[in-house]
């Protein structure tokens, strides 16, 4: 009977026969041989399943990792574990004009890396509210009793208090920052208010509070706390992870002759409110400036600072502008149009001998109201009685003489200097009333667009109040506009148009602006921006202790995915050196002689001819 030989790349020790007589046979193979076959097949699985295993664990998350940080921010609602002694706290008092409201926030440890910012969020309590307090009036109203400020806010301290683990009271810092109503009172009556609560307040509570957190902040620095906060929340602060991410080329300050850096694009904001108008967005490129006082006037609107803990790094080193515009606010704007309206009529019923406005029969015709809507403006014991006629065109034009624009290049509103924008490369979020304006009644809140706005703004304008009012009353419009918001809805749409477009000057076609209310469904306050500055350099604790630990323990730092790149590495070559010690002893089973092999192989004994019958 024939035999098949199989010796493929074994050794002459691993060669065997299978008999088709014998079929199935059990094969000879010794049990060392099994079990060197078998630990090679599992190593090449190993090795196989382990490359599967980091490179699909791994670069999923290297991919989603940008998805998962910020879903991990939209759902950050769970309560703060105040067990947890790795967790950091910080107090900020916002004393506003109208009131006081304090902030707690938490973060976890410092990760020791130097090139990453503290993690900083809004502490939640046992229902996952956010510990916030707010009283009233506001710290200013102690003007002439400065001695009674420090039992004014003390309620709020003692909410602080009671959410703030009592362990972790000595190693919180308090700031106490004072804003628009603070800034109207004469120094004396703002160093006195600040004494008292420097004095009292180290007697009651165990936070840490020292004489420079507590102070009366500018209009130039609570924007760029705002601008902080809300790039903060959106991640441009951390390290570029994705091709498609939107990066910018940066001119570190103070660095002009090095090379430009490039980082993630940071997002500019414009903030309208009641009584005026703030932008704020970085200049990523070194700028000039057409006269000796253009350039006095850019340095008080310019903010240069480094959110890095250290000084000596440049990556986190940021040059802001911020201007904030007194009266171009929405109500602002309008008590300004009618007060310009007034004036105007009644000097040109003089001078014509007209009686327009004077009574109902006879009003004036303003384009800023809806059609057929009839208002009225007092002033001075006398009554100018007005009737919409809803022409929105009309309305932007007549309201372009209040930016009170310049023909100076590189200015704004009031002919303020500000710095180009990069339009094809920026991107921008507009709040309170560019919100309002554009979600309240017209409901186009997001992502902006000038001619479908103009569009919409056009046609409410030039829609009867009568069918306006009918609509309010069946709930069409959002939940909070009022009457109020539905009056002067076409006037403020004019006004965010013209102020947006004419004043800053953003092209029509400008896409990357985005009304909002809140960033991931939270409402972001200068005050995050703020304790993220004024704890810039705590990570400096976590960071040594990582060095420390580093020096002491060097492989514990190695990370997870070099460790199994070495392991895989070191494994190939082990499998390597492996074959080709098979390759050896192949050759070798070739070169020795082939007498009786075959039989030596199978336990029998030797034949040299061909034995009896």
């Amino acid at each position: 009977m024939g035999r098949i030989g199989i010796s493929c790349l074994f050794p002459a020790s691993w060669h065997f026969s299978i008999s088709p007589v014998g079929c199935p046979r059990i094969l000879n193979t010794s049990l060392r041989q099994i079990i060197v076959i078998s630990i090679l097949a599992a190593a090449v699985s190993l090795l196989y399943f382990s490359v599967v295993i980091i490179r699909s664990k791994y670069g999923w998350l290297s991919r989603d990792k940008k998805f998962q940080r910020y879903l991990a921010r939209v759902t950050d609602v769970e309560a703060t574990d105040t067990n947890n002694p790795n967790v950091n706290y910080g107090i900020v008092v916002d004393c506003g004009s109208s009131g006081s409201r304090i902030f707690v926030y938490c973060w976890p440890r410092h990760n020791g890396n130097p090139h990453d910012l503290l993690d900083i969020r809004q502490m939640r309590d046992k229902n996952r509210k956010p510990v916030v307090m707010k009283i009233k009036p506001g710290i200013s109203e102690f003007a002439t009793s400065p001695e009674k400020v420090s039992d004014y806010i003390s309620p709020l301290l003692n909410f602080a208090a009671e959410h703030v683990p009592r362990a972790k009271h000595k190693e919180t810092p308090l700031y106490i920052l004072c804003t628009a109503g603070m800034r109207v009172l004469p120094e004396s009556q703002q160093k006195a208010i600040l004494e008292d609560l420097l004095t009292d307040i180290p007697v009651h509570f165990d936070f840490l509070f020292s004489d420079s957190h507590a102070e009366v902040i500018s209009g130039k620095q609570e924007g760029v706390y705002a601008w902080i906060g809300i790039n903060f929340v959106l991640g441009r602060f951390e390290h570029i992870e994705e091709d498609d991410e939107a990066v910018v080329e940066v001119n570190i300050p103070g660095s002009e002759s090095s090379e430009a850096i490039v980082r993630k694009r940071t997002a500019g904001i414009l903030d309208m409110g009641g009584v005026s108008t703030q932008i704020a967005y970085e200049v990523p490129k070194t700028v000039s400036f057409a006269s000796s006082q253009q350039e006095e006037v850019a340095k008080n609107l310019l903010a240069e600072f480094n959110l890095g803990c250290d000084v000596h790094q440049t990556e986190h080193v940021y040059r802001v502008y911020v201007a904030t515009f007194l009266g171009f606010g929405g109500n602002a704007a309008r008590q300004r149009y009618e007060d310009r309206l007034f004036a105007s009529t009644v000097q040109k019923n003089r001078l014509l001998g007209k009686q327009t406005g004077l009574t109902p029969d006879a009003p004036f015709l303003d384009p800023c109201l809806p059609l057929d809507l009839k208002d009225e403006i007092q002033q001075n014991g006398k009554t100018l009685y007005l009737r919409g006629t809803g022409d929105f065109d009309l309305c932007r034009e007549t309201l372009q003489p209040f930016m009170n624009k310049t023909n100076e290049t590189h200015t704004s509103l009031n002919g303020v200097y500000q710095p180009p924008i990069h339009f094809q490369n920026s991107e921008f979020y507009g709040f309170s009333e560019f919100y309002y304006c554009t979600e309240d009644v017209l409901r186009m809140g997001g992502d902006y667009n000038a001619a479908k706005f103009a569009k919409a703004a056009k046609d409410y304008c030039a829609t009867k109040w009568s069918i306006l009012r009918e609509r309010f009353d069946r709930g069409l419009y959002a939940s909070h506009a009022d009457l109020h918001r539905l009056k002067y809805q076409c006037f403020k749409s004019a006004w965010m148009f013209e102020v947006f477009h004419t004043g800053f000057s953003f092209p029509v076609t400008y896409k990357n602006l985005k009304t909002a209310l809140q960033v991931y469904d939270k409402e972001v306050q200068w005050t995050l921006g703020a304790i993220l500055y004024r704890t810039r350099f705590l990570p400096l604790r976590d960071i040594r202790q990582e060095v420390f630990r580093a020096g002491h323990g060097h492989w514990r730092g190695v990370s997870f995915v070099y460790n199994h790149y070495l392991f895989s590495g070191c494994f190939l070559v082990v499998l390597l050196s492996i074959l080709l010690y098979l390759l050896r002893l192949r050759r070798i089973h070739h070169r020795a002689p082939r007498t009786g092999s075959l039989w030596i192989e199978e336990g029998l004994p030797s034949q040299k001819g061909p034995g009896p019958l």
